[in-house]
């Protein structure tokens, strides 16, 4: 989400709902594989990785971007800024074209991918927080249980899926990724991954990040755990924070599964 967690802590009072059937869910590891420097003026809201192209959005009225980034070595290789009142929230690649949601402007910017012109906008129903997409739809979610599949064709949602964990809603879903495995999510103000089956809306995995980024490298004005992109070459997730130093590449691990080294 949105305004640094220091803003609003009255929100921590929410609380992470566990049952008998969410206690089955499989509990994910990783190998941490390397690591980025990653900006800490950089309000992270979306990643995602094409064609060794590493797209991010920022967020923050004044402050939020588009940018992309060669993989392999950091190199910034082109930048939008979002004027203000626009808070900036999720990105997604989609074609020839990269689309980025606002917080609670009830839109979002279509761009060409090759060189961040801007062609346009679509509307949103409420607010915007994640975005990815399945290869042919929009998916987005908005701070809630709910994730919606919108058609670029003509912007209207299509259908919405109800996101639990074992019996209980998930809420504060925020950046989303589409990967074969299933659709990851962050849960906002929680250094948690989630797996979700994108047909059921059921979650089948967690990755605990606690102390990925070590307590040793932390300052003050860093903010929670967002941002997810798979890496389709090597099946590895990248994953940061907001204003965190480092963008980490990832394996991850099914304890439960023989099958992986």
């Amino acid at each position: 989400m949105k305004a640094p967690a220091a803003v609003l802590l009255l929100l921590l009072a929410c609380t992470w709902t566990v049952n008998s059937t969410a206690d089955d869910i499989p509990k994910l590891d990783f190998k941490l594989l390397s690591q980025l420097p990653h900006s800490r003026s950089d309000f992270t809201q979306g990643l995602e990785i094409r064609d060794g192209v590493l797209y991010q959005g920022t967020g923050l009225v004044g402050r939020s971007r588009l940018q992309a980034f060669d993989l392999s070595t950091g190199e910034l290789l082109r930048e939008r800024t979002l004027p203000a009142p626009y808070f900036g929230e999720g990105i997604t690649v989609l074609g020839d074209f990269v689309l980025q949601l606002t917080w609670q402007a009830r839109k979002g910017f279509v761009y060409r991918r090759q060189d961040f012109t801007l062609l346009g906008e679509f509307p949103l129903g409420g607010e915007g927080w994640g975005l990815t997409n399945d290869g042919e739809q929009l998916i987005y979610s908005d701070g809630s249980n709910i994730l919606r599949y919108l058609q670029p064709e003509n912007w209207t949602v299509s259908r919405s899926v109800s996101v639990r964990r074992g019996s209980a809603p998930l809420h504060r879903l925020n950046e989303l990724e589409w990967t074969p495995d299933g659709l990851w999510a962050n849960v906002w103000q929680r250094d948690v991954l989630v797996r979700i089956d994108p047909e059921s809306g059921q979650v089948t995995g967690e990755l605990n990040l606690k102390g990925l980024l070590p307590r040793s490298q932390r300052r003050h004005g860093e903010d929670v755990l967002n941002g997810i992109a798979y890496n389709v070459a090597d099946g590895s997730l990248w994953v940061t924070g907001k204003n965190w130093p480092w963008l980490y590449q990832l394996k991850v691990v099914d304890p439960a599964d023989p099958s992986q080294p």
